[in-house]
This record gives C-alpha cells, sequence and structure tokens, in this order.
C-alpha cells in the first residue's frame, strides 16, 4: 500500500507544481518580458532648437515690401508770349528781337481769325494817284503798306494794316492822323486775319527787362506769362 500512496503523492505533486509553474513555463517569452509601467509626469518636451546665423542673415536680407511712388513730373517750364503782330509791327518786332540773339529759346506761333478790322487808304481811280499816296506815306514814315489787287468796290485801296478789335484800328488811324495821313479810315474786314505771337522759353530777369521795354513801343501789343507747351 505504501506504493500506492508514493504514486498517488507524486500525481498530486505534479499537478499542483504545473497549475503553479506550468503556464509561465509555456508561454511565449514576450510575456515574460513586460515593460514596466510609464512615469508620465517624468515626461518633459525638448525646446525648438534656436535659429542658427545664416538663417538669421537671410532673413534680416529679404526685401520689404514698399509701394514705389510714381515719378516725379518735372515742373513747366515758364514762358512769356508777346504778340499779336502782323504787317510793319511784325517785321519791327522781329528786328528788335533778334538784336537780343536769344536763340533757341525763341520761337513763334500762328494766331488766325475769322474777321477783324483794318485801316486803310480809299481807292484810287488812277496808277498815278496810287504812286502820289504812296510817296506821302513814305514822306511821313510809314513804310509798312500794300495796294489791293482783288476785284471789287475796294480795289486800288492801299492797305496800313490789320486788327483784331476796332478799337485797335480806331487808334491806329489817330496816329496816322498825327502824322499828317488825314484820309485813312478804319473798316471791318470779313476775310481771315492771320497773326504772329511771339514765344520765349524760360527768360531771365534782364531778358525779361528788356522785353518789357520793348513792349512799351507797341501799344497794341500784349506781353503776358504762360505755360510753354
Amino acid at each position: 500500500m505504501k506504493w500506492l500512496f508514493g504514486l498517488l503523492l507524486a500525481i498530486n505533486m505534479g499537478l499542483f507544481a504545473y497549475m503553479q509553474w506550468g503556464k509561465a513555463l509555456t508561454a511565449d517569452t514576450a510575456y515574460l518580458a513586460q515593460q514596466p509601467p510609464l512615469n508620465a509626469d517624468k515626461i518633459k518636451l525638448l525646446p525648438s532648437p534656436p535659429e542658427t546665423p545664416a538663417a538669421t542673415a537671410v532673413a534680416a536680407s529679404a526685401p520689404t515690401p514698399t509701394h514705389t511712388p510714381a515719378p516725379a513730373t518735372p515742373a513747366d517750364t515758364a514762358c512769356l508770349e508777346w504778340g499779336e503782330f502782323s504787317g510793319g509791327d511784325l517785321k519791327r518786332a522781329s528786328a528788335a528781337l533778334a538784336k537780343l540773339k536769344l536763340g533757341d529759346q525763341l520761337s513763334k506761333r500762328q494766331v488766325e481769325y475769322a474777321s477783324g478790322y483794318w485801316v486803310y487808304l480809299p481807292p484810287s481811280k488812277t496808277r498815278a494817284e496810287i504812286d502820289k499816296k504812296i510817296a506821302q506815306l513814305k514822306a511821313r514814315g510809314v513804310g509798312d503798306y500794300f495796294v489791293v489787287q482783288q476785284p471789287g468796290k475796294l480795289r486800288n485801296a492801299i492797305s496800313l494794316g490789320v486788327f483784331k478789335t476796332r478799337e485797335a484800328a480806331n487808334k491806329f488811324v489817330s496816329k496816322l492822323s498825327a502824322k499828317g495821313i488825314k484820309t485813312a479810315e478804319a473798316g471791318e474786314r470779313a476775310s481771315k486775319l492771320k497773326f504772329t505771337v511771339f514765344v520765349l522759353r524760360d527768360p531771365d530777369a534782364a531778358t525779361m527787362e528788356k522785353l518789357a521795354q520793348l513792349h512799351q513801343e507797341f501799344d497794341s501789343s500784349e506781353l503776358h506769362s504762360a505755360v510753354c507747351n
């Protein structure tokens, strides 16, 4: 009976050992090597790496967007305009300006009117009468004239000048009368009239003074400042 008791004891002890350590002995090795629990309170975030000098230099050299202003417009150049001239006054004014030797500073432009006024000597019947009147004009210092050749009632009249206004024409008639030319008349002229205006670009003070003096010698002229084209 002892051998039977010993056998049962051995079987019981084997069964007990299997129940205690058998599962661990037959389990996967990964199960035996379990990781210890993480300590979350000890986790820290690392700061971002500092910028390198090269990166800082590139950022500093980057252009800053700016608004580009529009290019400056040159200031308008000042001019003096002197006019308007025709006939004998145009010749005298041109000669006076030529003495100033203004070169490229001086130019001129044309002004045209649909109608105006003129001063004339009434028509003559013969060529001899025309020649006599011309001689009288020259003797009194009037050198600007022309004989009207167009057919009509004013053919052979002697034109002495054209003017924009009747007032200017009447003033010229008074001047001629003071010189002894008593038969001059002023009348309206329907045909187009052309006048010349002198333009002086960017004049200095000395030139402006000389022009102001010349202006006094031409009563019907106008001298004023303007913006050059």
